[in-house]
């Protein structure tokens, strides 16, 4: 089991109390899904976690067939205990246990931002798509968690180094995705004390992936702390900035006409 499975494996039992931008954000996902002309008949929801985005796949396509997949053992059992008649599968995105040109839609909510090869987790979707299979994915952008970034001043990195928009599409052409279209969207959440950021995240099993345990020390984190009320707004909060990335993409040889696109440069 690996780092990123472990803080998930963790954080399960408790990740529905904490997790409110992540549901916020899967609920903006399935509205765009609803873009659609098509009914998907094979559904992926890949990083699905507790589940939440799962079962609202299932009550809007009560007859299709819904495949949820994450790395954390834990946040599926939590999954299967709130949705029934559906699929539940532990593997990596990477490597899907999932048949070649099986699925119609492929989904996956804040979940990209925890692999260390977007181009292969990508060509794993293309992969498995059919010829005119769609993806919708959100994932969070450079900005993220800025000013906790902004607060440390030492030579360890503390905040993950999140995949700029442009890399993105870039990696999902080189993938073989068709017309990639994305676009940002900002959210700000805030709070009485910087400890109180890192106990949400703590909470919803966030990690810094490079991050080794036990090299802040004392002084360095007393020091961040210090440096984060620079950001202390006119009501007496700390702000934590999230750059969230919204994508859609399409498999080869999907007609025109079959998803409305709207164009946005990135």
């Amino acid at each position: 089991m690996n780092k990123t499975s472990q803080t998930f494996d963790r954080a399960a039992p408790n990740y529905d109390k904490w997790a409110n931008l992540q549901k916020t954000i899967g609920e903006e996902i399935l509205e765009r899904i609803q873009w659609l002309k098509t009914t998907p008949k094979h559904i992926l929801d890949v990083g699905a976690g507790t589940g939440g985005l799962t079962k609202e796949l299932s009550k809007l396509y009560k007859n299709s067939d819904i495949y949820a997949i994450d790395i954390a053992p834990n946040m599926l059992r939590q999954a299967s205990l709130q949705i029934t008649n559906q699929n539940f599968i532990c593997a990596d995105a990477a490597q899907l246990p999932i048949a070649d040109a099986s699925i119609d839609l492929l989904v996956s909510n804040l979940m990209l931002q925890w692999c260390d090869d977007i181009q292969a987790v990508f060509a794993e979707f293309a992969r498995v798509l059919k010829p005119e299979g769609t993806i919708f994915f959100s994932t969070f952008g450079p900005d993220t968690l800025r000013e906790l970034r902004n607060s440390w001043n030492d030579e360890t990195a503390h905040v993950n180094n999140f995949v700029d928009m442009h890399n993105i599409g870039d990696a999902l052409l080189e993938a073989g995705l068709s017309d990639p279209v994305m676009d940002i969207d900002w959210f700000v959440l805030t709070y009485k004390k910087a400890r109180h950021l890192l106990l949400d995240l703590k909470n919803i099993g966030s990690h810094n992936k490079q991050h080794k345990p036990g090299l802040a020390g004392k002084n360095n984190f007393q020091n961040m702390l210090t440096n984060y009320e620079q950001y202390r707004d006119k009501d007496g909060l700390l702000p934590a900035t999230y750059e969230v990335i919204y994508g859609h993409a399409l498999n080869k040889k999907l007609p025109a006409d079959t998803i409305p696109i709207r164009q946005v440069d990135y």
